[in-house]
């Protein structure tokens, strides 16, 4: 699934990256509003990892809604 499909059915998502992100608060997902980068920052905050695996793990989640 392509991020512009992401980002326009994002409200229905949010459920799916809170599975794949527990660390993520509601208000995190409320405030990237399907924004990529957003998440990859916020990823790289809560988990403490390099933007790069942040980037292949959001790569490996988007692959998965398909």
């Amino acid at each position: 699934m392509n991020w512009d499909q992401i980002k326009g059915k994002w409200m229905q998502f949010k459920g799916k990256a809170k599975e794949q992100w527990g660390d993520l608060t509601d208000d995190d997902l409320d405030r990237i509003e399907g924004n990529r980068d957003q998440l990859a920052g916020r990823i790289q905050e809560r988990y403490g990892i390099v933007k790069e695996e942040a980037e292949r793990q959001i790569d490996d989640w988007s692959r998965s809604l398909t």
